[in-house]
């Protein structure tokens, strides 16, 4: 299962997932992991064209259920980045109580300027068309690389599978990625985990 204590100044525990976690049994999971998983965000789009092809299903079923949850869109730094928001909100149509948005940077661009420039295109847009300031997900060497010193007054949601608590007592992260191959009763293949600041 792979969840392990919560560590300093973080209080709840959740999953991100995507097609890649195939059709989820969320009777089974929540049974599960009732006391355990708090949130849960769901890979909506990707690049200008694509949409994740378990989205609106996970998206159906987490309203119903009324779990907290958030949408992400994995971001292409050579595709049009104002494309690319456009295409997220004609597929995510924010609801109440939504978590945040999420801009899923991972992969590199031409340089790091031009990457911090297509992303704040990106997050600008979905800011102005939503009124809600995105968080940024990203990789532990990234964020400390460029991004904390780039994006300045926005959140991070930061994948490093490190036991070292020290890297993320930054105000700036609230959510920390700490593994990849979670095994959680209810979903077929291996599951990120999250341990998060925010109490649900």
């Amino acid at each position: 299962m792979n969840f392990i204590e919560l560590p300093s100044s973080f209080v709840s525990y959740g999953i991100d997932i995507s097609h890649h976690q195939e059709k989820i049994e969320w009777d089974e999971v929540l049974s599960f992991s009732d006391s355990l998983i708090s949130f849960v965000y769901c890979k909506a789009t990707e690049g200008i064209n694509h949409v994740d092809t378990q989205w609106n299903r996970n998206r159906e079923i987490l309203l119903s259920k009324n779990i907290p949850h958030g949408a992400y869109h994995f971001f292409l730094p050579k595709k049009d980045a104002k494309k690319q928001a456009i295409h997220f909100l004609k597929n995510y149509q924010l609801q109440k109580n939504d978590l945040p948005p999420v801009l899923d940077a991972e992969i590199e661009g031409t340089s790091n300027q031009q990457l911090t420039l297509q992303m704040r295109i990106w997050l600008e847009y979905i800011e102005k068309e939503t009124g809600r300031l995105p968080i940024i997900y990203t990789s532990y060497n990234m964020y400390i690389e460029f991004m904390k010193k780039s994006f300045q007054g926005y959140k991070f949601w930061v994948a490093n599978y490190s036991t070292k608590e020290s890297r993320f007592q930054d105000e700036e992260i609230i959510h920390w990625q700490y593994s990849d191959n979670g095994m959680i009763p209810g979903i077929k293949t291996p599951v990120d985990l999250n341990f998060s600041k925010i109490d649900f």
